[in-house]
Parts: C-alpha cells; structure tokens; sequence
C-alpha cells in the first residue's frame, strides 16, 4: 500500500488545515478524486473529498483509520472496487474487502447512512463486464438483505447507451475516468438518493 502514502499525507494535512466540519464523506478512488464540483453539487450535505487515485475497497479499508475515522461524519458515499477489478481480484474478493469496510464504518460511527455507489461501466474496462456485473450484483443484493442503514445507488444503468454499452459522452478520452457530462450525471443520481428522508433528517 504504500504507493498510496502521498495522497493519503495530502488527505490527512487537508483534515488538519480544516475549519469547518463535513457532515459527508465521499471516500474511494479517483472517480471521487477528480470530482472537481463535487463541494458546490453537494453543497447542502456539507462533502468532504476523501478520494485518492487508484485506490480499491482493499485499500479503503487499510486507510480507513487515518483517513475517514478523525472526521465525526453523519453520513458517508463509497466510491471504490473499479480499480480491484482492474488489478485482477475476483468478485468475491472484493465482496469481503466491502464487508470488511461496512464493518470498519459500524464500529466507528454506528448505523450512520452509507451509500455504495455501483461500479461504472467503462470502454477502457468492458472485457471486465461480467466480473464487473457480478461485483455490483453481490454488493447490491447484500445490502438489500441488510435492510438498514446501507443504499445501493445503481449508476451502472444510468451510464448505458440504446446498444447496452458505455456511453461515450460521459468518459474522457483514457474510456475510464468521467468528463464533465459524467460527473453532471452522477451528481444528479447521487444527489437525489442523499436527498431522502432519512437522511435529510440527519444534515
């Protein structure tokens, strides 16, 4: 884990030079990293940026404790399991990494609303599809049988074209990371799923 140290330094410096109090944290990889409007579309839930690039479920859990566990969040989004795909790990793999981090957040802070953001359909990544179908199917069926605290918020549909395959328009040029019509689409899928009663309530 360690050729994350310089972002998780920066993320940690970020916390201490704060002054205002996040009341949500959005942690994972660089799809939140890069997020450059996610303080003004989210502006009512009061964000913190806690993205670092590259980073997987496995490596959110191994920094939790220095990087999400200082804040005194009231809700948290979780971003992350793109990159262990791309690193080989299999969809059971990733399914502990995601238990093991649902478990570091309880512990921590109780049965505060968290929300797993599905895995995108990227062009750079396709030939991963159906690990990548899997991965989101056993996450979103485990937080089903959950029935608590924990949304499932399904982008990968929304990310689709008529044909079933990514849309371009949303991608940068690399076919991972999201342009700015990306972003303006996850800003309103999240941002309606935050907006619910029982998460209101807590802002």
């Amino acid at each position: 884990m360690y050729w994350y140290e310089e972002e998780v330094k920066g993320l940690e410096k970020e916390r201490l030079k704060s002054i205002d109090q996040p009341s949500t944290l959005f942690y994972g990889s660089s799809t939140i990293r890069l997020w450059n409007t996610l303080y003004e579309d989210f502006k009512l839930f009061k964000p913190v940026n806690l993205g670092f690039g590259g980073s997987t479920l496995a490596a959110c859990c191994w920094f939790f404790n220095r990087i999400v566990a200082p804040y005194d969040a009231k809700s948290i989004v979780i971003y992350a399991g793109d990159n262990d795909l791309g690193d080989g790990r299999h969809p059971e793999e990733i399914f502990i990494f995601f238990e093991r981090l649902a478990q570091l957040i309880a512990a921590r802070y109780g049965a505060i609303p968290c929300y797993y953001v599905s895995i995108k359909p990227s062009i750079a990544r396709w030939d991963l599809i159906n690990s990548l179908k899997y991965t989101n199917n056993i996450i979103e069926n485990e937080i089903i049988k959950w029935d608590n605290n924990w949304k499932f918020i399904n982008i990968y549909n929304k990310m689709l074209n008529k044909d079933g395959h990514p849309e371009k328009d949303y991608f940068q040029p690399d076919g991972l990371h999201l342009n700015l019509k990306g972003y303006a689409l996850w800003k309103q899928v999240i941002h309606a799923k935050l907006s619910e009663n029982f998460h209101a309530e807590l802002i």
